[in-house]
């Protein structure tokens, strides 16, 4: 289905301008819309997918748009000169913006992109050599070998190979291991870098991807309208691109085609009837385009295109998008050697952590050995969840050292923990819900293979990526949801999202598994599935630290346990020897009376 509405798109394209008696406004309203789906295509890979919100991508397109309009009039250079320019151009500002900007979190970044584009507005609008608020007239047409794209028909089949060799960039990039990344950055950066992922780098790529295909949306701009001018890159054109990214479906690459469709005509239509219906000349257009758009934005927050999608669904009875077999590689990723059953695999010594005057993890220190699961528990608020962050490097150590395998590694980023083979779940879930489990769990092994950002877009990666997606398939087999590969992780039950996780640990090939809570929210066959999985993964040599409320669970499961109260540890042992421990009894039960024999075991308070 998916292939028969692309040729049917082609076809309309390639038809359209050759019809006899086609409107020669149809044929510039298509490149309109064409120019600007490139600009939305950007903003689809760095708003709606990285989650980083622009309203600057109009400066990139005057960017683009001026430096071929002043080198093929002022200087006489090819048009084809000016486009690499306006590419280099648009890469170099892009980038150093990136690097400035995307530090910012929250509504700095919108407002320092919005800043962004004042201040090159200005600048079109005052600089001599630019024409300032005349622009520069009368730009040449680009030639191909001779033939002169001059006419509106000739340069749209221009428009439009750019618009569709952009969709299919942006799909091979958000179909590969980098655009797993760039999906990622909506979780924020604790998922992300637990997993090796360079969040700020990721960030950087996104941004420029976006800033150089609005580049290259102002070089087609110039040479269709033959002039440029400073009003057509201020900030209202910003948020109109911003605009038609959210209305088409902001994480949906055709979203950005429709998109713009939509935009576009709807505001030559509003333009042509409103005054018509109102009786008057005054300018309401924008009152009621803006209307519109509060009413389809409060009806349709994921955009317009995931319902036209439903909808064709429903009504051919066949899925637009189906999900694509998981591809045969011809070799597995590279494994990590095991250390030897019974090593010292990781050493904390007196770590400590204060948040102000409060000491949330007060000297902690314990030993984990190769074919070891330790578990650590405590009440809540005892410290457990910090002890494991000050482990994985989200958070910085106030004392104390962490050892993995001899290095020390508690001064270390998360990136590089998991690079050394610490891998982790989280307390609360942190999974993209809108990614399917496979892709979820592939993110996992971010790590394991090196794919570039050209390779994606060229599609030049499939055997790496066919590699990261059999290991993400084969370890979501072995912890028992081989049949979701390709649900939506938000689709699945929490205990089934649980399990997700730690697949998605295991495809790092970790030597230490740190697991938060795994049990969580799992009926009682599920976690006898999983301590079965559990079991296996020490068998093999791996070493487990566990935190987990479920008292029965951690009994059953574990080979040693340290127990934590108020950031402190106050018991270690063996199972058994917690159970009757009076320290470890006064934390949980407040009290022990000696004629009932109170112990902690399946029927023990929770942690």
């Amino acid at each position: 289905m998916k292939r028969l509405f692309l040729a049917l798109f082609i076809i309309f394209l390639v038809v359209l301008p050759v019809f006899p008696g086609t409107p020669e406004f149809w044929i510039n309203q298509m490149n309109s819309i064409g120019i600007a789906s490139l600009v939305v295509l950007g903003l689809v890979v760095l708003t709606g997918v990285g989650g980083l919100t622009s309203f600057g991508q109009a400066a990139f397109v005057g960017i683009g748009a001026y430096a071929t309009a002043y080198l093929s009039t002022t200087a006489g250079y090819s048009p084809w000169v000016g486009l690499l320019v306006a590419l280099a151009l648009t890469f170099i500002v892009s980038y150093i913006l990136g690097q400035i900007t995307l530090s910012l979190s929250g509504h700095y970044l919108p407002l320092s992109t919005i800043a962004v584009c004042l201040v090159f507005y200005y600048l079109y609008g005052n600089l001599g050599f630019l024409g300032r608020h005349d622009g520069i007239p009368g730009i040449p047409p680009i030639e191909i070998f001779g033939f002169s794209l001059l006419k509106a028909k000739h340069i749209y089949f221009l428009i439009w190979a750019c618009v569709l060799l952009a969709v299919w960039f942006s799909k091979n990039l958000l179909d590969s291991r980098p655009g797993r990344a760039i999906r990622s950055l909506k979780s924020g950066a604790g998922m992300a870098e637990s997993f090796g992922v360079h969040t700020k780098y990721y960030k950087v790529v996104a941004f420029v991807y976006a800033g150089v295909l609005a580049g290259l949306a102002g070089w087609l701009y110039a040479h269709e309208q033959r002039a440029v001018s400073p009003s057509t890159f201020g900030i209202n054109y910003g948020i109109e691109y911003l605009f038609m990214a959210v209305i088409g479906g902001s994480a949906n690459i055709w979203g950005a085609v429709f998109g713009s469709t939509l935009i576009l005509t709807m505001k030559d239509h509003i333009q042509d009837i409103v005054p018509q219906l109102l009786n008057t000349s005054a300018n309401f257009e924008m009152v009621v385009f803006g209307i519109l758009m509060v009413f389809i934005l409060h009806h349709a927050r994921e955009g317009l295109w995931p319902i036209l999608v439903n909808f064709v669904a429903k009504f051919t009875g066949s899925q637009l998008v189906q999900p694509k077999p998981v591809p045969d590689a011809s070799s597995a990723l590279p494994q990590r050697n095991r250390p030897q059953h019974g090593e010292l695999i990781l050493e904390v010594d007196n770590i400590r952590k204060e948040f102000g005057g409060l000491v949330a993890v007060n000297d902690i220190s314990f030993n984990i050995h190769a074919g070891q699961i330790m578990g650590l528990i405590g009440p809540n608020g005892a410290g457990k969840s910090t002890t494991f962050n000050l482990i994985t490097g989200v958070h910085s150590l106030t004392r104390g050292s962490v050892r993995f395998m001899g290095q020390e590694i508690g001064s270390l980023s998360s990136r590089k923990i998991a690079a050394l083979g610490v891998g982790r779940t989280f307390q609360h879930v942190q999974l993209l819900p809108t990614m399917s489990v496979l892709e979820n769990v592939a993110l996992g092994a971010h790590l394991r293979v090196n794919t570039g950002i050209v390779q994606s877009l060229l599609h030049l990666e499939r055997e790496t990526e066919a590699q990261m997606l059999q290991e993400a398939k084969k370890q979501l087999e072995r912890v028992g949801l081989g049949d979701y590969l390709h649900e939506q992780a938000g689709n699945l039950s929490l205990g089934q999202q649980r399990i997700v996780e730690i697949a998605r640990a295991l495809a790092l090939d970790p030597t230490l598994l740190l697991l938060d809570e795994p049990a969580a929210g799992l009926r009682y066959k599920e976690k006898q599935e999983l301590a079965s999985v559990l079991s296996g993964l020490r068998d093999e040599g791996m070493s487990i630290l566990l935190v987990e409320h479920d008292m029965d669970f951690v009994m059953r499961l574990t080979n040693h346990l340290v127990v934590m109260d108020f950031g402190t540890r106050i018991a270690e042992g063996t199972p058994g020897q917690i159970q009757v421990n009076p320290v470890v009894l006064e934390a949980y039960l407040g009290g022990v009376d000696d004629d009932l024999g109170i112990s902690i075991d399946a029927k023990g308070a929770n942690a």
